[in-house]
């Protein structure tokens, strides 16, 4: 039996407990929200996770549009240059208003914000708290100040399996509890819920982090913008552990080189070294991968027996798999790390749908474009956070109209697509390798067991990568090396992903046989 949470009814709802919801909820304050999660508050979210911190032109030798400039270069002119002007000038007023949420940000002892130097930045403006646990550090203040405002109901091990809408518009959110199915009535939802690092084996994000509120929109009719582009950091820790360890960029930032295992510095020949933008990075280390070598970063020279008081978490990750920073060479491997698509927003977070905002790496807002410039990920959620919930304080809530129960989706389940997008949707693809993965993916997708939300979004990543036949920023094509001379973004609903997948050879042919 489905209960409706009729005594809910009417207030914003926040799906997600990463830096993006939880600035959303802090800022519609004194309004009434509810923060939605399927784990404690906080547990499954990559912000939390986060070792660099957060971009912002703060040093006296910088300004927003350095900062501005740097991100259109590593968007590979697929930023949509208004949107990310307008982000990159509230740095500065996203980084006070987090302080004055409670988060104590690195001082050096003049009292400056200390500033850390990242892959593609051509000024020190990384915003950092507890030197390399940043995300962890953040979230613990905002989720402290959750829990002192009284107008923010949060309702942990809920899972939002679907949006339920009244013809067009919003009208609840179905969630799966302890206790069964529940159905919250709401007019306002905004999703916060992260990426798609779980559809790959090799990843730095958690593992159950699929791409939930992409599916969620997907269903619901919303625009999907820019799919394709999916950031693969350089340098995780090369383990058995999984997720992947990350190894920040701000580790290659004081000065750390990277290496093959004949000792050679094979970035040292291309433009901006060790520092070049990710995309970048990332293949040349596959190429050294491909090649049947191995890739390590070498920080003994840089900081030696500095590294575990400058990065104490990296330090501790390195011990557990016994390698010492300090001495000892870091095997390192590309794994995705951020995804700069997602359900395509205005610059307020609205999606296509009425009712339905976005915030946070499941929105594809144009600040990134093809390739994500490093630690501008927790600016956008922090920024576009604050000003969906502005937009939302003046919204009226609406007429909830009468609600019928529905029956409960299977639980989400990644494991049968996981190969399928690690073999064919990686840091290097082609024309056959993408359109295998269409086949694979479209019976999962069109089915309705456990596959089929993780399905729908790498269908989405495959059918938006099938139209990119350019190379250009995080995407790469070995059948299509170059980049065209007109960038253009892309955006469609799931109902014309579904049609052109199902057009799409090999699985057209074997429809037709």
């Amino acid at each position: 039996m489905t209960e409706i949470l009729d005594h809910l009814a009417g207030r914003t709802v926040i799906v997600g407990s990463g830096i993006a919801g939880l600035m959303t909820a802090l800022t519609l304050a004194p309004e009434p929200s509810i923060i939605v999660t399927r784990a404690a508050l906080g547990a499954e979210t990559s912000s939390a996770w986060a070792q660099g911190g957060i971009a912002a032109s703060m040093g006296a030798d910088d300004s927003a549009a350095l900062h501005l400039a740097d991100t259109l270069a590593a968007g590979d002119g697929l930023c949509d240059p208004a949107i990310a002007a307008g982000i990159i000038a509230e740095a500065p007023a996203a980084i006070n208003a987090l302080e004055q949420a409670g988060v104590r940000f690195d001082r050096n002892t003049a009292g400056d914000l200390s500033l850390g130097l990242e892959a593609a930045h051509n000024r020190r403006r990384i915003v950092h708290a507890e030197g390399d646990g940043s995300g962890a550090a953040i979230i613990a203040a905002l989720i402290e100040a959750v829990m002192k405002t009284p107008a923010i109901s949060v309702l942990e091990g809920f899972e939002v399996r679907r949006i339920v809408m009244d013809g067009e518009q919003v009208a609840g959110l179905l969630c799966a509890t302890a206790n069964g199915a529940a159905i919250l009535p709401t007019s306002r939802v905004v999703l916060a819920t992260g990426g798609i690092g779980g559809l790959y084996d090799a990843t730095t994000n958690p593992m159950g982090n699929f791409g939930q509120g992409i599916a969620l929109a997907a269903r619901a009719g919303a625009a999907l913008a820019d799919m394709e582009f999916v950031q693969f950091h350089p340098t995780a820790l090369d383990s058995r552990r999984r997720p992947l360890a990350l190894i920040s960029e701000a580790v290659r930032g004081e000065g750390a080189v990277l290496v093959n295992e004949r000792s050679e510095r094979f970035m040292a020949r291309i433009s901006g070294a060790e520092l070049a933008p990710r995309d970048v990075v990332a293949r040349a280390i596959s190429a050294e991968i491909a090649r049947g070598g191995r890739v390590f970063l070498d920080a003994r020279d840089a900081l030696g027996s500095r590294f575990a008081a400058r990065f104490p978490v990296i330090s501790a990750l390195c011990g557990e798999a016994g390698i010492d920073p300090a001495k000892d060479l870091i095997p390192v491997r590309p794994a995705v790390h951020y995804h700069m698509g997602g359900v395509a927003t205005d610059a307020n977070g609205r999606s296509s749908v009425p009712g339905l905002w976005v915030a946070g790496e499941a929105a594809s807002t144009g600040l990134h474009g093809a390739n994500r410039l490093a630690s501008n990920s927790l600016l956008e959620a922090a920024a576009m956070g604050m000003r969906a919930a502005r937009d939302i304080s003046g919204v009226p809530a609406g007429t909830i109209s009468t609600i019928f129960a529905e029956r409960l989706p299977a639980p989400a389940d990644a494991s049968s697509v996981r190969p399928i997008v690690s073999r064919h949707l990686g840091v290097l693809r082609n024309a056959g390798a993408i359109h295998g993965a269409i086949a694979a993916l479209l019976p999962l997708a069109e089915g309705s067991g456990p596959a089929a939300d993780p399905a729908i979004v790498a269908l989405l990543i495959a059918v938006f990568a099938s139209l990119r036949m350019e190379s250009r920023g995080a995407h790469a094509r070995t059948d299509f090396p170059l980049k065209l001379a007109n960038a253009n973004r892309r955006q469609m609903c799931l109902s014309d992903v579904l049609e052109i997948a199902r057009a799409t050879p090999p699985y057209a042919l074997a429809r037709s046989a």
